[in-house]
């Protein structure tokens, strides 16, 4: 065997190594495809239940929008017909009520000005005391009996 048959086997040798890691390298990538396409296709089974679920729940929340939005509309208008009310009451019975108030009062006035013909007498104050930071002192010292 000459040189050159000898680098020929060789060649031939790293040439099947490499067409073999090749083609388990291949038959691996086709492998993992299959087990994408598979996984991809269960996903799309499920999906399509979790969508139509999905829809169904938004359009639950929409006719619930909708019912609470018109209880909204019920309750502003409930609001402003209680403040309509309010200020007709007030308007109604508010200038009555304080011309007879005052009417009571001035009637108190001039009976209780009738009645002291005498000048009444300020009433006893208390003496004052003076607070000084938690401490109190008395105004006057009081006579014991």
């Amino acid at each position: 065997m000459s040189g050159g048959e000898v680098a020929g086997i060789l060649v031939a040798v790293f040439w099947a190594i490499l067409v073999s890691f090749l083609a388990v390298a291949l038959a691996r990538l086709a492998q993992t495809l299959r087990a994408t396409t598979k996984l991809v296709a269960d996903v799309t089974d499920q999906a399509v239940p979790l969508l139509a679920d999905a829809s169904a729940a938004v359009r639950s929340a929409q006719t619930q929008i909708q019912r609470v939005d018109a209880i909204a509309s019920d309750v502003q208008e409930v609001t402003s017909n209680a403040s309509a009310l309010s200020s007709t009451v007030a308007s109604t019975f508010g200038g009555p009520l304080v011309k007879v108030a005052a009417f009571g009062y001035g009637v108190r006035r001039a009976l209780g000005g009738r009645r002291a013909d005498a000048p009444a007498e300020p009433p006893a104050q208390a003496p004052r005391r003076a607070v000084i930071v938690g401490r109190t002192l008395p105004g006057a010292r009081r006579k014991r009996k």
